[in-house]
């Protein structure tokens, strides 16, 4: 049987702030399976957690995995990558944990007058990205992955994340 392209998705709810979105989970899995059909990246026999948090529990995840000791709307954890040879019995290969902020990224989807789903939408690209090793640590950087971001989400009818910010500039 064929691999799917798409990795596993696992959807942990973990703060129950997230409850008052039930559609959270299926608006997850439908950036992931876009993003990881649109890149040059062997992902289809990979998995990912991602869990959906507070405000506080991402703070805590900041403070001990960057020293940041602050809320953020989310965070990406890449795991190391086996470099051996996999064989038919391996377990799936971990891309790693992805985890979403409810109150940090509410209030930046009010505040840019944007659907709560297509936020949640791009910071699940955004993180997925961060995965297979794409950042934006550099101009040049930042440029690449927002354009595929950008790519990603018009696949998904989701409006330019960053459309207000280059008007502005």
């Amino acid at each position: 049987m064929p691999q799917s392209p798409i990795p596993t998705t696992e959807v942990i709810v973990a703060a129950d702030c997230w409850q008052d979105q039930p559609d959270a989970e299926d608006v997850i899995h439908r950036a992931i399976a876009a993003a990881a059909e649109m890149v040059d990246a062997d992902v289809g026999d990979a998995e990912i957690a991602v869990m959906l948090t507070d405000d506080q529990g991402i703070r805590t995840l900041n403070s001990n995995w960057r020293g940041i000791d602050k809320a953020t709307n989310v965070l990406s954890f890449p795991a190391l990558q086996p470099t051996g040879p996999r064989g038919d019995d391996d377990a799936p290969r971990m891309l790693g944990d992805i985890a979403i902020a409810y109150e940090t990224m509410r209030r930046e989807a009010d505040e840019e007058q944007k659907p709560f789903d297509h936020h949640l939408s791009h910071l699940t690209v955004h993180g997925f990205l961060h995965l297979i090793g794409y950042d934006h640590e550099t101009d040049d950087e930042a440029e690449e992955m927002e354009a595929l971001e950008r790519e990603i989400l018009a696949h998904l009818g989701i409006a330019d994340p960053y459309a207000d910010r280059e008007r502005m500039n």
